[in-house]
């Protein structure tokens, strides 16, 4: 069921449910040419940016398929009385869907610096079975390197597109969706850098306690430069009534 949170679309499904709608995309994608499906993993810090970025507000908008990534997320839904399943962070969704799916999945790993896209690849075919159809690093720009990419993209003909591209992803997969050809795109953060073993999953504890951020940041002050934005999303959350 389709909810909206801080103006919004919020889908309330469980990690297993969004993965099997993923799945599910794929096949049709693939079956009928339905291109172009958005998948939106939904944490503070996106809100919070889409508050003054009209171009991701909209492309959340316009997603098939937004899921709460983080714990702020839920916590704001239960404050409107929304009762989610469970988060989906996007890691763990992502890895869902490559574990269920094994060779019928076919992906393109777009993101993160040189060598990493390359690297989970390698690592998602020994673990998972998938097929990868290509990898590009995240360091492109300007119209010509830009739809290079989308070609390359185009013609792996790959059913589905993870890029980690940090705060462009969004409005990229939205912008370019018709061109790129996948049947579902998701924008997956630092997912391909884990992926490739390049950096640790934060215990599970830390995730059923609402506490995986502030590990991380243990782990690397320099994420205290993004506390400012988790300040206003809690002050969203705290002045909005009902």
């Amino acid at each position: 069921m389709r909810h909206y949170v801080l103006g919004l679309p919020l889908d309330a499904l469980a990690l297993d449910e969004a993965a099997a709608w993923v799945l599910d995309a794929l096949r049709r994608g693939r079956a009928e040419g339905e291109p172009g499906r958005l998948v939106v993993t939904l944490n503070p810090e996106i809100v919070v940016r889409s508050r003054r970025d009209e171009a991701l507000a909209q492309a959340i908008r316009r997603a098939d398929l937004v899921v709460a990534d983080g714990v702020g997320v839920a916590w704001a839904a239960r404050r409107q009385g929304i009762a989610l399943p469970g988060r989906v962070p996007g890691v763990d969704l992502v890895q869902r869907v490559l574990e269920l799916g094994g060779g019928e999945v076919t992906v393109f790993l777009l993101g993160a610096r040189p060598g990493v896209a390359e690297a989970a690849g390698r690592e998602v075919a020994r673990r998972y079975g998938t097929r990868v159809a290509g990898a590009h690093h995240g360091y492109f720009g300007g119209p010509e390197e830009t739809a290079a990419v989308v070609r390359a993209v185009r013609e792996s003909g790959a059913g589905l597109l993870l890029a980690g591209l940090g705060e462009r992803q969004e409005t990229f997969l939205h912008r370019h969706a018709a061109e790129l050809g996948a049947a579902v795109m998701m924008g997956v953060g630092g997912t391909l850098d884990v992926l490739a073993g390049h950096a640790r999953r934060m215990p599970r504890w830390t995730s059923r306690l609402g506490l995986e951020w502030l590990f991380r940041v243990a782990l690397d002050p320099g994420r205290w430069r993004r506390a400012p934005r988790l300040w206003r999303f809690a002050l969203l959350v705290l002045r909005r009534r009902g």
